[in-house]
């Protein structure tokens, strides 16, 4: 299957599910930030379209007084991380997903990542604008960061064809123990 055919499959899938439990194993992902040093910005997104939910995640860590980044989408399909708090309201933008009103960059040690599709070897299918894969490509000219996919286990499909421009991921954390 091609990524097209792919990411029209899952997405079915998971729109078809009754996806009460929305959220990752939590303890994999401590174990893997307790295992990478020198992290103090997380970025995460806000969920849409029946996505892991990782609002729980951030609100523990930012407890943990890590520092939040949500993503803006900007111009030419782009997008940067910005810091953002429980406490600062958000506005929403053209693709109805609440962004931070913050115009304060701050590039991410930890980027948890929204995936369609994944595969054993890290590649991810998202919704095909490429935004997750620019943004790290851009962020790599300047530091190294660590990427963690959150998914449903039934979102596993044997492989992901790649093409030049797709970053794998360094892990993928589900609802069940990977």
């Amino acid at each position: 299957m091609n990524k097209y055919q792919i990411r029209k499959k899952i997405l079915k899938l998971r729109k078809s599910k009754n996806l009460e439990n929305n959220h990752v194993n939590f303890e994999e992902l401590i174990k893997v930030i307790r295992y990478q040093k020198n992290i103090k910005i997380v970025g995460g997104y806000f969920p849409h379209n029946k996505e892991i939910d990782d609002l729980k995640i951030l609100q523990a860590l930012e407890k943990k007084k890590y520092l939040i980044t949500l993503p803006k989408i900007k111009k030419n399909n782009q997008m940067d991380f910005f810091e953002w708090s429980f406490t600062q309201p958000l506005i929403i933008n053209k693709y109805g997903i609440p962004e931070p009103i913050s115009n304060n960059i701050k590039y991410p040690d930890l980027l948890l990542v929204p995936l369609v599709a994944y595969d054993k070897k890290f590649n991810r299918i998202g919704y095909g604008g490429g935004y997750y894969d620019r943004f790290l490509k851009k962020i790599s000219k300047r530091k190294k960061i660590i990427t963690i996919g959150l998914a449903y286990s039934f979102q596993k499909v044997i492989n992901i064809p790649i093409n030049d421009y797709d970053i794998k991921l360094d892990y993928i954390i589900t609802d069940k123990k990977y």
